[in-house]
């Protein structure tokens, strides 16, 4: 098991399924950092003190010799990509006591120190999923949003988990930056390995991480030509997706474009050189 306290200079990723997770981009970017990262657990969230089992249920699986009973939590793992230490939790958002649960997690990632905690999220928005996935790039650090050229939040209203822990973590003193991804609200089932592959694109964009992308792109290409096959044959449907392409081509700028294509370049050089 590792120690968090050994930890140099780590980044931290924080995403919870469920309220904040459309289509599971979120969580399913912090999986994939756990395999690419060979990550550990360093410390586990007792379930009994913050989940409702009616609403998260434990899950069954079936042995040779007897069933196992795997109960919801939340993890803290610490993992090691390109030279750089992470930390990284993840979990179901809890049901009850989140000042308490948010309190624990701090104090796990106080022993950790790190430079910088990553909050990932993921909304239902009108967008086209023939369009690139926009991936929202804030914080409420007026120095770290210069630094690393974030966007100031403008959100007001209920918060999930996800929210609570940005601010607790603000509120003790560390650097902490938002990536929310728009997943189109007509396929919000899970999963989404374009979204979750634009969380991971930003991410890199946002730390210099050099993560290999797997199997994510060609899966989501997948995902989009079975997402046009659903759409050919219903048209009313058609006729809305084509509708959100043309408001998405009117209000995006043509630098937009230049600059997606800059940084995919950019992430390409990273990872030929990790």
């Amino acid at each position: 098991m590792p120690d968090l306290r050994e930890l140099q200079d780590p980044l931290a990723v924080l995403a919870f399924s469920g309220w904040n997770d459309a289509g599971s981009a979120a969580t399913d970017a912090v999986a994939h950092l756990i395999e690419v990262s060979n990550a550990r657990v360093a410390f586990t969230l007792d379930g009994e003190d913050h989940y409702d089992f009616q609403v998260n249920r434990p899950t069954v699986s079936r042995g040779v010799d007897r069933d196992r009973i795997t109960w919801p939590r939340t993890e803290v793992l610490a993992g090691r990509l390109g030279g750089r230490d992470l930390v990284l939790v993840t979990g179901a958002e809890p049901n009850m006591r989140w000042r308490s649960f948010a309190a624990t997690v701090v104090s796990a990632l106080r022993s950790a120190k790190p430079s910088l905690v990553i909050c990932l999220g993921a909304l239902l928005a009108d967008n086209a999923h023939t369009r690139p996935v926009p991936v929202s790039r804030t914080s409420s650090d007026s120095k770290l949003r210069e630094r690393l050229a974030l966007g100031a939040p403008t959100y007001e209203g209920p918060t999930g988990i996800t929210g609570v822990l940005a601010s607790t973590c603000a509120d003790a003193g560390m650097q902490v930056a938002s990536l929310w991804a728009a997943v189109p609200h007509y396929v919000a089932q899970p999963p989404n390995p374009k979204a979750t592959l634009a969380l991971l694109g930003r991410l890199e964009d946002l730390t210099g991480l050099a993560v290999d992308p797997g199997e994510l792109p060609e899966l989501g290409r997948a995902w989009e030509r079975g997402v046009a096959e659903l759409i050919d044959d219903d048209p009313e449907l058609s006729s809305y997706v084509a509708s959100l392409e043309a408001d998405q081509d009117e209000t995006e700028l043509p630098e937009a474009s230049g600059d997606a294509i800059a940084a995919e370049f950019e992430r390409y050089l990273r990872r030929r050189d990790s």
